[in-house]
């Protein structure tokens, strides 16, 4: 274990999307205004700047976990139903092809630096608690790591390569074959050791 880490919070780390994830801004203000919820209001209860909240609406932004969580807490709503594209009420198989399509985080919003391509596994399967996914870990020169929370728990398992957890005042180094599971609400930032890409499998737990 590894004893210095980056920074505390902000939550206006943004995120560029691919196809797959522009439904996202569309599903967030169709729910807010069935619930008669103005943007203002819904920035306000979530901690966000109005901006950015409609920034979001407007698929110009995805916001990273710890905003997008939030924004599900007001709306009543778990963190999976922003990325269904079905209402699969029995199992749901994920084919490998299936798991193409991604989500990418970037830690600029401006100049859309990649982070990581979420691949998620259960978009098909309504009425779930957790969010699984396979991410791949880009290769990056910025270590300026800025720590975020959210409610939940959160388990990661190292496929590929090697990742640094960074969580509250400690910092954890993971090989592969290795697993973390945390409770969220302590700020974290999960990467890759010292820019490195990988492979994790995350599964994202968000209480309704």
């Amino acid at each position: 274990m590894r004893e210095n880490c980056n920074k505390q919070i902000p939550e206006n780390i943004n995120i560029a999307t691919m196809d797959t994830s522009k439904i996202v801004g569309e599903k967030i203000k169709s729910l807010r205004e069935s619930r008669n919820i103005t943007l203002e209001e819904l920035a306000q209860r979530s901690g966000l700047a109005t901006e950015q909240v409609e920034r979001i609406e407007q698929n110009i932004d995805l916001p990273s976990l710890a905003p997008l969580i939030k924004i599900a807490r007001v709306l009543g709503v778990r963190l999976g139903t922003f990325l269904d594209d079905q209402d699969e009420t029995g199992p749901s198989v994920c084919r490998h092809a299936e798991a193409g399509d991604t989500i990418s985080f970037s830690n600029n919003a401006i100049q859309s630096r990649k982070h990581m391509e979420y691949h998620s596994l259960s978009r098909s399967k309504a009425d779930r608690h957790m969010d699984p996914f396979i991410i791949d870990v880009a290769a990056t020169d910025d270590q300026d790591f800025v720590l975020s929370s959210h409610e939940g728990e959160e388990f990661i398992y190292v496929l590929e390569g090697r990742m640094e957890v960074c969580y509250g005042k400690h910092t954890y180094l993971l090989e592969p074959g290795d697993s973390i599971y945390y409770d969220s609400i302590v700020p974290h930032h999960v990467h890759g050791y010292e820019g490195q890409a990988a492979k994790i499998l995350a599964v994202v737990y968000t209480p309704a």
